[in-house]
């Protein structure tokens, strides 16, 4: 399963990784993410103990959620793939009965939650869109280019996907790029110089202060940025180096300190611009962005 979907999920701030399995068309997700997020462990070696502890507890009782598990190789924190336990949804429902308390309770009710909603369903367009042909036609660095992303993204879920706004809109008390000017505004942001990592990043957060598209502007605008990064310097953000409150802290500040975004991302930068996990956990971290406290 070398080119297997990988997929993070997120709960309480921690990862939660799966592998779709194509031949049984199912999820199998990672047995010592969720023993570490509901023992609040850090300790991979506690963690592992303790998962080593419960299934042979589970065996003695005869109990066959232990040996339902299957193995697969994940991405560790070192850059090496090692094998390790996976259980499937109804595995992780039984795991997750195996835990007392409150917040056993609050994960399976996370875990158990179908999402239809927009963001659930545009992410799964946004899985898509690095398999599809689609993604080598995007103009990078245009308003064009950003308009097709979101209206890829957000094609059928919003009237407005792909359209410039024409109303004004404001976040925390932040007046975004006047709705009158706004064509003008993007026009000058499109010629901006986009040939070093900074001229890059000057673009991104001039973009980030338009706002074009009354929502959806993150998610679309972190794809457009990977692009004009890969089109000039073959590089990309790996945005699980970038956690949720830096990342807003960062932006938060960029439109007069860009210097503690600028700094953020080079940091996140690899040269892995064609590698399937690593777009995929990068929409995994952008959508996770977006989500309320």
């Amino acid at each position: 399963m070398s080119n297997a979907k990988i997929s993070i999920r997120f709960f309480d701030d921690r990862e939660v990784r799966a592998v779709w399995d194509e031949q049984n068309a199912k999820w199998w997700f990672s047995v010592l993410d969720i023993v570490a997020l509901l023992t609040d462990q850090d300790d991979y070696t506690k963690t592992r103990n303790y998962w080593k502890y419960l299934k042979a507890k589970l065996k003695k009782e005869k109990n066959e959620l232990g040996s339902d598990t299957t193995q697969l190789k994940l991405l560790a924190s070192d850059g090496k793939r090692y094998l390790t336990d996976m259980l499937d949804y109804a595995g992780i429902i039984a795991l997750g009965k195996e835990f007392p308390g409150k917040k056993a309770n609050r994960f399976i009710d996370w875990f158990t939650f179908s999402d239809e909603s927009i963001d659930g369903k545009s992410k799964i367009k946004a899985y898509a869109l690095f398999e599809s042909s689609f993604i080598n036609s995007i103009e990078a660095g245009t308003t064009k280019g950003l308009q097709q992303i979101h209206a890829y993204l957000f094609g059928g879920l919003y009237n407005f996907a792909g359209q410039i706004r024409q109303k004004n809109i404001s976040k925390v008390g932040f007046q975004f790029a006047v709705s009158r000017f706004l064509g003008e505004t993007l026009k000058q942001i499109e010629i901006m110089p986009e040939t070093t990592f900074d001229e890059i990043v000057n673009k991104y957060v001039e973009m980030n202060i338009a706002h074009p598209f009354m929502e959806g502007n993150g998610r679309s605008a972190r794809i457009w940025l990977d692009l004009i990064l890969k089109k000039h310097l073959e590089k990309c953000v790996d945005w699980s180096k970038i956690s949720k409150h830096d990342y807003m802290n960062a932006m938060t500040l960029s439109p007069t300190k860009s210097s503690v975004l600028n700094s953020l991302l080079k940091k996140a930068l690899t040269t892995k611009i064609n590698d399937h996990e690593m777009f995929m956990k990068g929409i995994d971290y952008s959508y996770y962005y977006e989500e309320n406290d």
